[in-house]
């Protein structure tokens, strides 16, 4: 009997917002589930946004290869993916939530499945059924909370349930329905989350049914932004028992520019602006009033616990079917998240570890040692290449993550010393790479002289910036950073002659 694979995300999760190692937050199924496996506590996205690290999971590539190379990009049709692989090596695939590996917008030379007005034709979705990106089963939505972007297959289900009001919940595409702040009037039993849960639940159920080996991505949309979460989630953490994270004064002082300008009532940030360009997530002013943060950090930590209830529904039902002791489970997300933290709010070019480290669990019985912590690195486009090897499939010489399953089976292994991230968010003004290794980090700016070096042993919090005043160590790590940058080069075949 093959391993079968079953992969859960949730988009935009610090990595510390896991109840197991942080009192302040109460996730019990995700605690379970790191009881049964093993909690790696330095996994790294790839990218600090949604779309580049999503293609890279299912590519084992990294977002300057695989094309999809930031928001408002798509990963080409073209590229191989594990899904692909999976396929042909006898596994039935499906995603079911959020993909977002097309933009919303679609032009006459890059097409896009998920934009408007394709997105809410629903006669288009009820019908739709070719394979997407390797999974021959898809069940999609993209809207965050109670975006416009409603549509797909989520509001297919919604009118499934005799939700006929269905957008009533959420905001139309002129902006209007803005009114819904915190509490998100969506009764429970019509949240995305539900419904993520429930089909996940009816695909194991068909593939146990059909005896069928699978890989199944249930893709949760919380707990991104915005703060919004219906009742009684709403009320479950109290914002005055809130611990406030906050800018410590003068440590953005040897920082580049743009974490200065932040912290100013209203920064000019066209100095950044291009052709080619787009918004540029984070470049704003992040002041915030500090009580308003507490409730919507609140609201956050509601959204996380919703979120565990539903995916303590898939892991029962993986119990129910008997597919516990066959199913590889990993739990992690696509990126961090800042809620003040060095006194900013969400994401941008910021390669801090609260947005680049994620949440990462790993469950197989027999095979993942139970109740284990590991600090041994970890990168999301290494998951690709790992599932292949759990199901016995040769990994393509293409693919540039390294297999982890030795390091899943024994957790006090390591197979790399250091993991690369990326962040291309405009052509050149914005555009960085940073390298980490088990002590320190470096981010690089293209076409810049300044950038980070953070010692995270001895400055676990960051505030010390390095740069300039290190520049040995900052020229040693420069070295290893160009050594890491070649040495992730792929060759699609060997030499097989001399010439």
């Amino acid at each position: 009997m093959k391993t079968n694979i079953l992969l859960i995300t949730s988009d935009q999760q610090h990595w510390h917002t896991l109840g197991r190692n942080n009192p302040h937050i109460d996730t019990p199924n995700l605690d379970r589930l790191a009881a049964q496996g093993t909690t790696f506590e330095r996994a790294y996205a790839p990218n600090p946004t949604c779309s580049p690290t999503r293609a890279s999971i299912i590519t084992g590539k990294y977002p300057s290869q695989h094309g999809c190379y930031s928001l408002g990009t798509k990963l080409p049709e073209s590229e191989q993916t594990v899904g692909d692989l999976l396929r042909a090596g006898g596994y039935r695939t499906a995603l079911i939530g959020k993909a977002h590996l097309q933009p919303l917008r679609s032009t006459a030379q890059y097409s896009s499945l998920e934009a408007y007005p394709l997105l809410q034709d629903l006669d288009y979705w009820r019908q739709f059924n070719q394979p997407f990106y390797g999974f021959d089963h898809v069940e999609l939505a993209r809207n965050h909370t109670d975006e416009s972007h409603v549509g797909q297959h989520y509001a297919l289900w919604l009118e499934a349930q005799g939700c006929d009001n269905w957008r009533d919940y959420f905001r139309s595409p002129t902006g209007n329905n803005d009114s819904q702040k915190h509490t998100w009037l969506i009764p429970e039993a019509y949240h995305y989350g539900t419904w993520i849960a429930e089909r996940s639940i009816a695909q194991l159920e068909g593939y146990q049914a059909r005896d069928e080996n699978f890989f199944l991505w249930a893709s949760f949309f919380d707990p991104h932004p915005d703060y919004l979460v219906p009742e009684p989630w709403d009320k479950l953490y109290d914002p005055a028992q809130i611990d406030v994270p906050q800018m410590v004064a003068g440590e953005h002082d040897h920082n580049p520019p743009h974490f200065q300008m932040t912290q100013t009532a209203q920064p000019d940030f066209s100095a950044w602006d291009e052709p080619e360009g787009n918004e540029m997530h984070g470049l704003h002013s992040h002041l915030h009033d500090r009580a308003a943060l507490a409730k919507d950090i609140a609201i956050y930590y509601g959204m996380i616990s919703l979120m565990d209830r539903q995916i303590g529904r898939i892991l029962d039902k993986l119990d129910e079917l008997g597919l516990t002791e066959s199913t590889l489970v990993v739990f992690t997300s696509d990126h961090g998240h800042l809620f003040g933290q060095h006194g900013l709010i969400a994401k941008g070019p910021f390669h801090y570890e609260d947005l680049l480290r994620v949440p990462m669990i790993t469950r197989l019985p027999n095979q993942i040692p139970a109740d284990q912590q590991s600090d041994s690195l970890q990168s999301l486009v290494d998951l690709a290449p790992t599932f292949l090897r759990f199901a016995d499939i040769d990994i393509p010489r293409t693919m540039s993550g390294v297999d982890q399953s030795s390091v899943w089976r024994t957790p006090n292994l390591t197979v790399r010393d250091h993991v690369l991230a990326e962040n291309h968010h405009q052509p050149t003004t914005l555009h960085l790479r940073t390298y980490i290794d088990e002590r320190y980090k470096l981010t690089v700016y293209y076409n810049h002289d300044y950038g980070e070096l953070f010692d995270l042993e001895n400055d676990p919090a960051e505030l010390n910036n390095l740069w300039h005043s290190a520049e040995d160590l900052r020229q040693a790590l420069l070295l290893k950073m160009l050594q890491a940058e070649m040495g992730r080069e792929t060759k699609w075949m060997p030499r097989v002659a001399p010439a």
